[in-house]
């Protein structure tokens, strides 16, 4: 199944603590009906730090079950511990993943040598494609396009990245030392479009969640060469996409979501609530863009 277009990093609503399988289910089942191409549970986006390890699983399971093969499942399933990572990549592909998402080690900053290897012992463990999570900001280590040539010039499993570095030359050199048939996927909804130019396959996206039919059409009218068209679509988003990150992601995605009606308001500790002054600013921009 091609991992291409615009891929939802889901959030996992929570009530009363617990995850609210319920409506977990409607959102995913929204998602296909608004036209996404592809999911991913426990992401950052999924509060998959402060999920335990049955909840992980669960998530996933959810996931796949609801989703019955209409389109691709990659699943969060990275660890800065090897042998975690191991194990929860081994779930995912038994609970009928179509690839893992296998975040950079965090905290342990490993050398080139340490992350080759950490991706290495997980393939030979667990045979699934497997795309790379990149996101400096929060794991305080880059992979740099050497590094991701080694990748996948070293690791059969490892069919792409998802770059979230926010580094478009960065993003170019990487598609540049990988070639066509390394799948670069966007982690940074404001620069889909010019990752799109370079030669990448798609985005997985935070402000999807809200607006999936468009981010869908904004790949998709990339992909059909209505190239205006997608920068109007582009242009479009950018309002929302800064309203995603007035704070920490989860959190104001999370937050339209509950105002949309389609979760209750939770996140878990050590995210709280909105401020009221940041909240007030996304209710503005929701309903500017007629979401409320």
């Amino acid at each position: 199944m091609e991992i291409k277009g615009a891929i939802t990093a889901l959030i996992t609503p929570f009530k009363a603590g617990k995850i609210d399988e319920d409506s977990y289910r409607k959102h995913i089942e929204w998602q296909i009906e608004q036209g996404i191409d592809g999911l991913v549970p426990c992401g950052t986006t999924g509060e998959s730090a402060t999920l335990s390890h049955e909840e992980h699983k669960r998530v996933i399971k959810i996931c796949v079950e609801q989703v019955k093969g209409r389109v691709p499942v990659i699943a969060g399933a990275g660890s800065n511990s090897t042998r975690e990572a191991i194990e929860l990549t081994k779930f995912a592909k038994d609970a009928g993943a179509d690839a893992a998402l296998l975040i950079t080690p965090y905290y342990n900053k490993p050398t080139p040598d340490g992350l080759i290897a950490h991706y290495k012992e997980i393939a030979k463990e667990v045979s699934i494609p497997m795309v790379v999570y990149n996101v400096p900001s929060r794991t305080g280590l880059n992979i740099t396009p050497a590094v991701a040539k080694r990748l996948f010039t070293e690791v059969k499993e490892i069919i792409g990245i998802k770059e979230a570095s926010g580094n478009l030359r960065q993003v170019a050199e990487i598609i540049e030392s990988c070639g066509k048939n390394f799948t670069v996927l966007s982690g940074d909804d404001f620069t889909v479009l010019p990752l799109l130019s370079l030669g990448g396959k798609g985005v997985i996206s935070v402000v999807s969640n809200i607006v999936p039919k468009l981010t869908h059409q904004l790949c998709e009218e990339f992909f059909k060469g209505n190239l205006e068209k997608a920068s109007d679509i582009q242009i479009e988003l950018l309002t929302l996409c800064r309203a995603m990150f007035i704070e920490t992601n989860p959190i104001p995605v999370k937050t339209a979501l509950a105002l949309m009606g389609r979760i209750e308001m939770e996140v878990r500790l050590p995210l709280v609530e909105m401020q009221p002054q940041n909240k007030e600013k996304l209710i503005a921009v929701l309903k500017e863009k007629s979401l409320l």
